[in-house]
């Protein structure tokens, strides 16, 4: 008898341990972009103890937000325009964080002969369709007097926005690094239209990335949610004190030469003009609206919110959503205000 009972305690302390393992599990996804690397350094530096990080490269976000959909994920850093598209067509997918602004890795490029948007017309152009680099795209071809009717978007990922304008399928591409750096390299004569760092694309913040979770993951397990952005900015600190190892981490877990990682986030863990700035909490905190506070670049506090104005503008006119929403419908501070409470 005794033995049986050892048997169910021992079965039962087992059944235990594996839910307890499984609550603190949190499945995260990003493509292959050194400004998500962060989630590497969270996981092997061990910077949350009881977190277990399962992280997942999924090239297209659009998978990701599918998956969160469906129950197949938690959490994925990709670009910060989703919001309005998730609120109109009732995504449970919401926003909890703007994590870095792009501050000159991203990069309008016409193939050789092109001298600018006015060349353009009746051309395709290569972006991806649904993200910020259409939006920038746009932007910068109305400002240079061009309608976005006036050309074909093409719809491709990076490595094959590289290939289709090397091989004259597009005429014009937006990249962020080190895909533009590429792109120069492979195509003497093609030149740079616009950066990130030029004007108001630093101020306004608008080219930038973000971190979304599922509704099921904020709503059903609050505290996990709070534990794994807790992780994510814990990295962000560690890559800022340790750049060199930091950057390191992300080139292995990427696959990425270390010359590349250091196009996009610099050597030094600080602003880098050229390639990001990464926001650490109390940064990604003021541009929320979360904490008082400006930050430095002519951006303000509370930006997010003309952030969420001007994407909504341009789905509107892309056609990708039907009607504006409020912010709250796309955007949830829980997890943000906790962390930041700590």
């Amino acid at each position: 008898m005794r033995l049986i009972t050892t048997l169910l305690l021992s079965a039962g302390l087992c059944l235990a341990t594996l839910s307890a393992h499984a609550a603190d599990t949190a499945r995260v996804s990003l493509f292959s972009w050194p400004g998500y690397g962060f989630w590497f350094i969270a996981k092997e530096k061990n910077l949350v103890p009881d977190l277990d990080l399962e992280i997942s490269v999924i090239e297209d976000p659009y998978e990701s937000f599918s998956l969160m959909t469906s129950g197949g994920l938690d959490v994925t850093s990709s670009t910060a325009e989703y919001g309005p598209i998730a609120a109109d067509k009732n995504v449970p997918v919401k926003l909890v964080t703007y994590t870095n602004p792009s501050y000159g890795t991203d990069k309008i490029i016409l193939a050789p002969g092109v001298k600018g948007a006015q060349d353009l017309k009746g051309k395709s152009v290569a972006v991806l369709e649904g993200g910020l680099t259409q939006i920038f795209m746009g932007i910068w071809l109305e400002q240079n007097g061009v309608s976005i009717k006036d050309v074909k978007f093409t719809n491709l990922i990076m490595d094959d926005a590289v290939g289709a304008l090397v091989g004259g399928d597009v005429q014009a591409a937006e990249f962020w690094e080190p895909f533009g750096s590429h792109a120069l390299e492979a195509l003497p004569g093609a030149t740079v239209a616009a950066t990130s760092a030029q004007g108001d694309w630093i101020e306004t913040a608008l080219l930038g990335d973000g971190m979304y979770m599922s509704d099921a993951f904020l709503n059903d397990q609050p505290a996990l949610a709070e534990k794994t952005m807790q992780a994510y900015f814990k990295a962000v600190d560690y890559w800022k004190a340790h750049p060199a190892e930091g950057n390191q981490i992300i080139a292995k877990a990427l696959g990425f030469p270390l010359a590349d990682v250091e196009k996009v986030l610099g050597k030094d863990g600080k602003i880098y003009k050229g390639g990001i700035w990464v926001f650490d909490a109390q940064q990604a905190g003021r541009f929320m609206g979360v904490v008082p506070g400006e930050l430095p670049l002519g951006q303000s506090n509370g930006q997010m919110a003309k952030h969420w104005q001007t994407t909504t503008d341009w789905w509107l006119k892309f056609g990708l959503i039907e009607q504006r929403h409020p912010i709250e419908d796309g955007v949830n501070l829980a997890p943000l205000k906790a962390v930041l409470a700590q």
